[in-house]
Formats: C-alpha cells, structure tokens, sequence
C-alpha cells in the first residue's frame, strides 16, 4: 500500500469512529509533548535548545548587569576618599618613601665604609645591599671571600709552581749576603 492509497482510504473513511481515534492520536497535545520529552530521546532533543536559549539569557544579563553589580561591590568595599583622606594618603606614602630612601642611604654608607675597610671595590656596592646593615655586611662578607679565592687561584695559576722559599731559617740579610759572599770566594773566608 502506498501513501495515496492510505490517503484516500482516510478520505472515504472519515466518519469511522477507529479512524477518528487513531488520527486524533497522531495530534499533538501538551500532554503528549511533555511525556516524550521525559524520555531519554526527548532529552537529547531537548537539551541543546534548553543551553542554548540559558547560554545566550546568562550573557545578556551579564552585558546588562554584571559591569554594574561589580562596580556597586567595589564601590562599597573601598568606599570612595574624600580630598582629606586623599592627601593624607599621599603624604603617607611620601613619607614611607623618604623613610625607606634615608634607610637605604644608611645603609650605602655603612656598606660604603665596610667596603673600604676591607678594600673591596666600591663601584659595585649597591649589588650588595641588604634590607639593613647586617644583611649588608654579611653580603660584602661573602663578597668578601669569593674575591679572595678567586685571587688566590689566579696567582697560583700564575706562578705555576715557579715560585721557591728561602732557604730554611736563613732569613737573615747579613747571613745571606755572606753566604753570597763566601760563595763567590770560594769558601775561602
């Protein structure tokens, strides 16, 4: 049987009660929608339409509410300063920083003088400063030692092993210079 002969089967058949009945089951009522859509099909008919129509709900608020619901929070977090509040601030943060400055200036000077005192090149003292001075100090310390390991390797690798004491005890001007002496006579002194 074919479409058209179902149809006109229908047509001619219209006013049997089973032909009513089967053909009012195929409307659709709410009922009927509803029940599909409880069904696992009717979900994953469903679902992307339902995220979709959420997803593009959720950005509209977001354009429309957001930006302003941030800015009340902030707002009533750091409440906004008056021109008092504001220079008093400002002044706060001047003085921190005049106080930090002579602070490092404190500093500089002790390392400066540190530095001096162990002979240690004064150019690159600021690498070395601390929060204070034993800080400081223990940074030029340390500087300290490396420069005079580094030294003591360069001069050993310089010398190579040429370098030779004095004879033992021998220590002497005069001794050694009549050494020297009896030497170049022969021993005959």
């Amino acid at each position: 049987m074919d479409f058209n002969e179902v149809k006109s089967f229908i047509e001619t058949n219209m006013d049997n009660e089973e032909i009513k009945n089967y053909i009012g089951g195929l409307t659709l009522t709410p009922d009927r929608v509803n029940s599909f859509l409880d069904t696992e099909e009717g979900k994953k008919v469903i679902q992307p339409k339902i995220d979709g129509h959420f997803s593009k709900g959720l950005e509209s608020w977001k354009k429309n509410n957001l930006e302003k619901l941030i800015s009340e929070e902030v707002a009533k977090r750091n409440p906004a300063e008056t021109e008092e509040q504001k220079q008093i601030r400002e002044l706060t943060e001047r003085l921190n920083k005049k106080e930090a400055d002579e602070k490092r200036q404190v500093v500089k000077n002790h390392a400066l003088t540190h530095a001096n005192s162990k002979k240690l090149p004064v150019d690159i003292i600021d690498y070395f400063l601390g929060d204070d001075e034993e800080n400081t100090t223990q940074n030029l310390t340390k500087l300290e030692e490396v420069l005079n390991k580094q030294i003591a390797v360069a001069v050993e690798e310089r010398l190579k092993g040429g370098y030779k004491p004095p004879a033992s005890g021998n220590t002497d001007e005069t001794e050694i210079l009549k050494d020297q002496i009896r030497k170049s006579l022969n021993g005959s002194y």
